[in-house]
């Protein structure tokens, strides 16, 4: 069976954000693991407008009017999970991300995530957020989070220097990300086989 594709999701497009620094860190911590490739999915590259389509995305891409939706939904659907990193602004997540989670549906849907957050209290609440989007989705979310202080990880509130145990905690989640992105993947494939 092939490897996992996995994308790093980085969740800002501020000026300035530190998310760019603990995504490439994130990537770093998956250097050497053999049974998914992990790639970053920055949102500045895919810029979209705040969610533009006539028709919800729960009735299928089929109705996608838009070329960024379409673009937006082909890259989502090249990947069997994601790490979400995202900062934490007024107890939630990024309103890009939000945005960006908004523009589709079945291009999420039985696919597994990790969740990376960083904030002033290590952006815990934006991923109880994100949890209950998430489900909504119907993705299997990890249990295995990385919160990052900006007390206690990085330096002067600026220059990323997470705590040791981190790291750890990043191959846990990885391993708990794998194993539900194997077995959604496993999921996907038999609702696309034809009937016996």
């Amino acid at each position: 069976m092939s490897a996992l594709k996995i994308a790093v999701v980085l969740g800002s497009t501020r000026p300035g954000r530190k998310g760019a620094v603990v995504a490439d860190w994130v990537l770093a911590q998956s250097a050497g693991r053999t049974a998914a490739r992990y790639e970053l999915l920055d949102l500045a590259d895919y810029p979209l407008p705040h969610l533009d389509e006539p028709v919800g995305a729960k009735v299928g891409p089929d109705l996608y009017s838009k070329d960024h939706t379409k673009a937006w939904a082909g890259k989502v659907a090249e990947y069997d999970g994601f790490v979400f990193v995202t900062p934490e602004y007024n107890h939630s997540t990024s309103g890009v991300l939000k945005n960006a989670i908004d523009f589709l549906y079945q291009e999420w849907t039985n696919k597994a995530a990790g969740l990376v957050s960083y904030g002033a209290v290590g952006g815990a609440r934006a991923i109880e957020h994100l949890r209950g989007v998430l489900s909504e989705l119907q993705m299997a979310h990890v249990q295995q989070q990385l919160s990052f202080s900006l007390y206690t990880d990085f330096e002067n509130f600026s220059d990323f220097a997470p705590a040791e145990m981190h790291a750890g905690a990043a191959q846990v989640m990885f391993d708990q990300l794998e194993s539900w992105a194997g077995a959604l993947r496993d999921v996907r494939e038999s609702a696309l086989a034809p009937a016996a």
